[in-house]
Order: C-alpha cells, then sequence, then structure tokens
C-alpha cells in the first residue's frame, strides 16, 4: 500500500518540475519557485481552501501568484494537488498554443485565478479579491448562516514591493481593515540586476515599519524553509481578522541547486543540465525528469479533501437558502455574473431622449447612475480623489470603510491602484466595478487596463475631463493623445459620446458586455443635445451611425464626442451636401458586419474626421486623400471656448477641411 510522501519530498518535487520544466523550454524562471516550495507546502497542503474537482467554488479561498515569473510552482501546485492540467502541459511550459504560458493567464488552466507577471499587479488584485470578500459577507452573511467566509493569499517578491503600485494598493487594504488578506513575501534578496546580496544597493526599505504603518500586522523572520514555522505564521495570520497579514519569509532562491542557489543566475534562465544533475543529487531526487513518484502524488492530491470543503459548504448553503431563500437566490445570481431579470437599459436610453438636456457628459453619466446603481446592487463604484470632478457618486452609493459593507471606495490619489482593485474586484466575481478619473490620468493606470482587457474583465472606466474643453488647468491636464493610445489597446472598448443620449448607451453597453472592459471619454463641458428618431437612437449601439443625412452627400464628415456639434454646424454652412457620421467607439463599430460599415461610410465617399486629438488615428478611417481636424501638439492654459478658436475647432475649419477634399 503506497503511503503519502513526507512534506520535505513533496517541496522537493516542485524544485524537479520547476528546474525540469524550465530546462525543456530552454527559457523561464526556476529559482524563485525552488525558493518558495516549502511555503508552498505549508499553504496549499495545510492552510488553503480548495476544490481542485471545481475550481469555481464560489467560497474557495483565492491564491495570487503576484511573482508571476515563478509560474511554474503554481503549475505544479495545480497538476499535484488535482485540477485538470496534465504533466503534457507541464511539458509544454513556454509553448505555444499551452495552458501553462510563461507568466499565469487567466482563463488557460483551471486554478488561475487572475493574469499576473507585471509585477505588483498581483498583490493589488488580491486586495481587490478581499474587498469583494468582505462586501460580499457584510450583503449576504445572516446570524447563525456565514456562507461568505474565504480568505485570499498572495505571494510576491522584491519586485512587487518595488513596484509603486503595491505602496498604493497595500496601503487602501490597510485602511479597509481586510482581516483575510495574506501575504507572504519571498525575501530572498536578489533581482535580475544582482548577484550575492547586492540587491541593497537599490532596495533597502525596511518592509516590516512600511506595512506596519499601514495598518497590517506583520510576522517578521520566518524561515522560507521551516514548513512548520510557516505553518506557524500563516495560522496566526489566519486568526487576525482586523488587520491584513504579511508574513515575511527568508528564503535562498534556487535552493538545492549546488553553485547557482542565492544568485541572480537562478532567476531568469535554466540552471543547466550540469546543475540540475548536481541538484537531484543535492536533494535526493533520482526520478527522470517530469516523472513523480506515486507517494508524493498521494501527499498532494487534494481532490477528496477539496470535494468535503465544498460538501461542507453545500450544507451551509442548504440551510441559507431554508431560512433565506430571496438572499440565496440573490447570492446565485451575483456569482454567476448574470443580470437581473428583466433588467433592460433601454428605459435609461428613451428617459435622455425624451429630456433632450444640454448638459456635460460627466452630468448625463451620474444621471445614469443614479438609475444603475440602485437597480444593480452589484455595481461598485469609485473614484480617484476626483469623485465630484467624475461624478461617478449617486444618491444610493454607500461608502464603504473598515466596517464593510457599501458600494462605493474612496480610491485616494491611486489610480493604478484602482485599476488593479477593479480588476481583483471583477475577478472575484459578485461585482461590477466602475472607477474614476481624469482622461489624462489614465496613464498612470494604463497597465491594469491593458490586464482587464487581456483577462476579459467587465470593468468600468469613468473618464472625464476628456479634451482641451477643460480648460484652464492647461497642458498638464488637457489630454490630447489618449483616446487613440487607448483604443489600441485590444479588448477595451472606448466610448466617446456626444451627448445624453448617447452616453446612456454607452452605459447599458458597458454593463451588458461581459467579456471586456469599456472605457467612458466625458466632457467637463456642457454639450447639445441632439435630437434623433427611434430608428437613429437604434443604430448608436452599433458604435458608429448616421446622425444627419443629405441627398446625394457627397462627403461624410466623421465625429466624436463634444466635436459632433460641430460636424452638424460645419452641415448646415456649407452648400455641398454632406453626412455626418457620430461615432461615439470605433471598437464597436468595427466589430459591424461589412454591410452596416459600408451603409455608414460608402467606399469611395470623402471623408473628414474631427476629434479634438491627435489625427493619425483617424488615417484608417479617413485615407491619406482625407482630412482630419484634430490636434497635433499640447495644449494651453486658457477658457475652453478661446482655446476650441485657438487649435481650429470651428464650423469653418471644418468647411474648409471638406472643400479641401471635395473636388
Amino acid at each position: 500500500m503506497i503511503s503519502p510522501a513526507p512534506e520535505r519530498e513533496m517541496a522537493d518535487a516542485l524544485r524537479a518540475l520547476a528546474m525540469d520544466a524550465v530546462q525543456a523550454a530552454n527559457s523561464g524562471h526556476p529559482g524563485m519557485p525552488m525558493g518558495m516550495a516549502e511555503i508552498a507546502v505549508a499553504l496549499w497542503h495545510r492552510n488553503l481552501s480548495h476544490n481542485p474537482v471545481n475550481p469555481a467554488w464560489a467560497n474557495r479561498d483565492r491564491f495570487v501568484l503576484s511573482n508571476g515569473h515563478g509560474s511554474m510552482l503554481l503549475y505544479s501546485l495545480l497538476h499535484l494537488t488535482g485540477y485538470d492540467l496534465p504533466m503534457a502541459e507541464l511539458k509544454r511550459f513556454r509553448q505555444l498554443g499551452s495552458k501553462t504560458p510563461g507568466h499565469p493567464e487567466h482563463g488557460l488552466a483551471p486554478g488561475i485565478e487572475t493574469t499576473t507577471g507585471p509585477l505588483g499587479q498581483g498583490i493589488s488584485n488580491a486586495v481587490g479579491m478581499a474587498i469583494a470578500e468582505k462586501l460580499l459577507a457584510a450583503e449576504f452573511n445572516r446570524p447563525g448562516h456565514e456562507l461568505v467566509d474565504h480568505r485570499t493569499y498572495a505571494f510576491l517578491g522584491d519586485g512587487c514591493m518595488m513596484e509603486g503600485i503595491s505602496h498604493e494598493a497595500c496601503a487602501l487594504a490597510g485602511t479597509l481593515g481586510l482581516g483575510k488578506l495574506i501575504a507572504v513575501y519571498d525575501d530572498n534578496g536578489i533581482s535580475i540586476d544582482s548577484d550575492k546580496g547586492n540587491i541593497v544597493q537599490w532596495y533597502t526599505d525596511d518592509v516590516r515599519r512600511r506595512f506596519e504603518a499601514y495598518g497590517w500586522q506583520v510576522i517578521a523572520g520566518v524561515d522560507g524553509h521551516d514548513i512548520e514555522a510557516m505553518d506557524r505564521a500563516l495560522r496566526k495570520a489566519k486568526r487576525e481578522r482586523t488587520k491584513p497579514t504579511l508574513i515575511c519569509a527568508k528564503t535562498v532562491i534556487g535552493k538545492g541547486a549546488p553553485t547557482k542557489a542565492n544568485t541572480g543566475a537562478a532567476h531568469g534562465a535554466p540552471l543547466g543540465e550540469k546543475e540540475i544533475a548536481a541538484t537531484r543529487e543535492a536533494i535526493g531526487w533520482q526520478h527522470p525528469p517530469f516523472e513523480v513518484p506515486d507517494g508524493v502524488r498521494l501527499g498532494w492530491n487534494a481532490r477528496e479533501r477539496g470535494r468535503r470543503a465544498e460538501r461542507r459548504w453545500q450544507r451551509v448553503f442548504k440551510e441559507y437558502e431554508k431560512a433565506h431563500p430571496d438572499l440565496a437566490k440573490e447570492f446565485l445570481r451575483r456569482i454567476k455574473g448574470d443580470l437581473p431579470a428583466g433588467f433592460s437599459p433601454a428605459s435609461l436610453v428613451q428617459e435622455a431622449n425624451q429630456k433632450g438636456e444640454t448638459i456635460a457628459t460627466r452630468k448625463a453619466s451620474q444621471n445614469t447612475l443614479e438609475v444603475l446603481v440602485p437597480a444593480l446592487p452589484e455595481l461598485v463604484g469609485g473614484s480617484a480623489d476626483l469623485t465630484g470632478s467624475n461624478l461617478t457618486m449617486a444618491k444610493a452609493s454607500k461608502v464603504i470603510g473598515k466596517e464593510g459593507g457599501g458600494n462605493y471606495l474612496f480610491y485616494g490619489v491611486r489610480e493604478f491602484g484602482m485599476g488593479a482593485v477593479m480588476n481583483g474586484l471583477a475577478l472575484h466575481g459578485g461585482f461590477i466595478p466602475y472607477g474614476g478619473t481624469f482622461l489624462v490620468f489614465s496613464d498612470y493606470m494604463r497597465n491594469s487596463l491593458r490586464m482587464a482587457a487581456l483577462m476579459g474583465l467587465r470593468t468600468i472606466y469613468v473618464f472625464t475631463h476628456d479634451s482641451l474643453g477643460l480648460g484652464e488647468d492647461g497642458p498638464t491636464h488637457q489630454p490630447v493623445e489618449h483616446a487613440a493610445s487607448l483604443r489600441m489597446i485590444p479588448n477595451l472598448d472606448v466610448w466617446r459620446p456626444c451627448d445624453t443620449v448617447e452616453t446612456a448607451v454607452a452605459w447599458a453597453a458597458a454593463i451588458l458586455r461581459k467579456n471586456g472592459p469599456t472605457a467612458l471619454l466625458l466632457s467637463r463641458q456642457n454639450l447639445p443635445f441632439e435630437k434623433r428618431d427611434e430608428q437613429v437612437v437604434n443604430q448608436i449601439q452599433r458604435g458608429g451611425y448616421v446622425l444627419s443625412d443629405a441627398p446625394g452627400a457627397r462627403a461624410a464628415i466623421i465625429a466624436t464626442g463634444s466635436e459632433v456639434q460641430l460636424a452638424l454646424a460645419a452641415q448646415k454652412l456649407l452648400d455641398i451636401p454632406v453626412r455626418v457620421v457620430s461615432m461615439p467607439s470605433t471598437s464597436v463599430f468595427d466589430r459591424q458586419d461589412e454591410n452596416y460599415r459600408n451603409a455608414v461610410l460608402p467606399k469611395g465617399m470623402p471623408r473628414v474626421a474631427i476629434e479634438a486629438g491627435v489625427t493619425d488615428f483617424w488615417r484608417k478611417y479617413v485615407g491619406l486623400e482625407g482630412a482630419v481636424v484634430g490636434i497635433d501638439r499640447f495644449g494651453e492654459s486658457a477658457p475652453a471656448g478661446d482655446l476650441f478658436k485657438h487649435f481650429g475647432f470651428t464650423p469653418e475649419n471644418v468647411v474648409k477641411a471638406v472643400r479641401s477634399i471635395v473636388t
């Protein structure tokens, strides 16, 4: 009869799989998995509540590998504990089409809670997940019925600590008292530019005091290669319910490798056949590459333990369902990501069309939120210290604090952290996060937007003050390249609406979209309501449509946002019949069928594009022979009206542009 292997062998299995997979791929990072092997045993074998048979179990603990370059640690853990990740995939590490890419990617292999690799974002996602757990617990738990009760764990290294985003998110975590967030810091003193301890040339932070200042419990000086010590630290962390916990674990990178352990050489390159053979000898691992003894497999297998854990929770849920049937039904809906039965955003659009208000689109957005927030309890909003400017708070918004509950986060001046926390909220399930800042500050959070697009998350960004129209704050705050830049991110839908109706349509599209994020680019200044019949209103959702046509049109003027009014004014001034096309979302328009796109912008029809931003982007629609009224330099500090005239955003200049392309 096979007996489970001792935990030392279980740790060595992780080392062997990591060094063998990296060697087979001739690419990768063996050092971190080898250095964190015992830490992984302490967490995954003794403390983590999860079910490999059902990776989507709602009450599972979440695990985030923030130092994602050590992905073979996670892949090995998933394989050995019983997830549907066969050894064949580990052998295909970093190969085209495998489920084991260089950095963990959400959606490829079961059990990958988030895509990591850009350092600091994983721990920030974990903060968002912990917030989600706390909010769901406050909303759904009842006396005697702890339906939502799980933890979020994260591994992170020196690189995550150095990235500024870790400061933003971890400071917020301490402020919110996220007691079920537990992070383990792999303190190995090595990074790419270092060898033996030379990291002190550029990294001398007192991590303990830093996190204590944030309001975390810090368990320092733990031997990361002592499973018992790590287990004690994790259990202590779990007992703390009012503060997040950081466990500082001292480790040796590449532990077990005779000549490369504790050197930069172990970080990001294969150890080499000679060093691997010596490592096998040093740790007593005499098995061929990718071969794991049955005793080790038995020790790691968590399938039955996971089934039992979920069955216990299912019993809790059944009792909860009896006592609170409506809440149980709502909980299941939220976790599935379905919208409420009967919810339709059509009424938002109809109401905006009936009111016909001339207001800023940021205000139109707030008016839309006044309807959405009470109708959708899954909406969790926030702003990076610009709530009064972004207008992201509705009357039904309740601020989230240490006590739990609420649906609105004051993120503080932490744009990047906000973006990554929003990703964590969306990844956890049960929420649709939205967050606001000025469009120009989207640069601060750009990589978190990219990660949301890469993962296909339903996150919504409210970017206000979208052009020169913000006026006197000047070029530091006036976005010029930003709309075009955001449109270049694959799978990110960008909407720049021209009035209240287009704003309502944009919000509806963002809420209904399940497979990717949406950015709403909104004006500071008032924009006129544009009249449309019902047929035209219905076409807005297609991203681009004919707003105003003319018989025998000889040219098309394409415009977005605040510049649509210029296109309509120019149409009236021209003695040439022209068509005005409003294109609030180029990405959505581009996904329409060819017949529709050609009907809106017929082939061969000369085109002018107008947008208060850089011009190159619009060449894909107007061609080299067309014209673009835009701005290819930074702005100035002056009232908005003066700026638009100064930079040529006038009906007369649009008329001139049309005449230049129509013969």
